[in-house]
């Protein structure tokens, strides 16, 4: 029997926008009325799990912890892949204290078998979890994006880890800081993508990578409502509340498409996908080292 994907997600109890560390957080808006965004959040998290848990998905949630309210969003936390999860380590001060926090929650996560190993990053490296390295099933290869908060050295490290092809691809302004923000691989082997959030270079590895029928590009409005930024669950698609466009794209590929208001969560910068964190990826070849050839290719071509 087909084992059922399994999400990690953070209770918000704990969630608020206290601070502004990327361009869309807002705590003038949140500090307007903190009630009734407590009271919002929480109503748009269950109905989160809900739509993932009706896509198939085993979901688990992680307690926060009070003073770091973007635990909520544990894409970041780190990147998991047949079984071994390396921790992410956090560019800026306000999520340097999750570190220590999940990795506590992913040491029982091992201890009861849902994950074989826990990783630490070396010293001295920055890299933001899944958030900045999403693996692609279809392609069998991680893509690794860094600039604003993962460092240039995160998609070598990924592959020394993981021991898995990457493909790394340069952010380009800090508007869409983690790759996850916007870029999505889809389970038919499409690619949906927001161009200008990439440097010239990278668009030309994602082209190089993509074959044109299979590469889609989002609007600034798809992007701007954090449509990019979802969950996708074999032809089951999780997402904020999509532009027109968008819907009828999905449609035409043939996804199933629920839609969640997850507007809370935008207001601090992140929706679907920053809010889950999958435990069961699995590479279809389990190996521990890149061959020579493969790793130069990949790795920041």
């Amino acid at each position: 029997m087909r084992q059922r994907p399994h999400l990690l997600v953070t209770d918000p109890a704990h969630f608020e926008v206290s601070y502004a560390i990327n361009p869309w957080m807002r705590p003038g808006a949140w500090s307007a009325d903190p009630a009734a965004h407590r009271v919002a959040a929480r109503a748009s998290f269950e109905a989160l799990v809900s739509a993932f848990e009706a896509a198939g998905a085993r979901v688990e949630a992680l307690a926060g912890a009070p003073g770091l309210p973007d635990m909520v969003f544990p894409a970041n936390a780190a990147v998991v892949l047949n079984g071994r999860a390396m921790m992410a380590r956090f560019r800026c001060p306000e999520r340097q204290g999750e570190e220590a926090v999940f990795l506590t929650g992913f040491e029982r996560l091992r201890a009861r078998g849902v994950l074989t190993e826990v990783i630490e990053l070396p010293k001295g490296r920055l890299q933001e979890g899944a958030g900045d390295a999403i693996w692609d099933a279809t392609r069998q290869f991680f893509w690794v994006g860094y600039g604003p908060r993962s460092d240039a050295q995160s998609p070598a490290t990924i592959a020394e880890v993981f021991g898995q092809p990457v493909v790394a691809l340069e952010l380009a302004t800090d508007d869409y800081y983690h790759l996850d923000t916007c870029f999505l691989p889809l389970s038919g082997g499409e690619v949906l993508y927001y161009p200008p959030a990439f440097t010239p270079a990278a668009r030309a590895l994602i082209r190089a990578h993509v074959a044109p029928d299979k590469l889609f590009e989002a609007s600034a409005d798809d992007a701007g409502a954090f449509c990019v930024n979802a969950v996708n669950i074999d032809r089951q698609v999780v997402m904020a509340r999509a532009t027109p466009a968008l819907r009828a794209l999905m449609a035409r590929l043939g996804y199933a498409l629920t839609e969640v208001d997850l507007d809370p969560f935008i207001l601090s910068g992140g929706a679907a996908y920053c809010m889950s964190l999958r435990l069961d990826r699995r590479s279809i070849v389990q190996t521990q080292t890149l061959e020579a050839d493969r790793h130069d290719v990949l790795v920041g071509s």
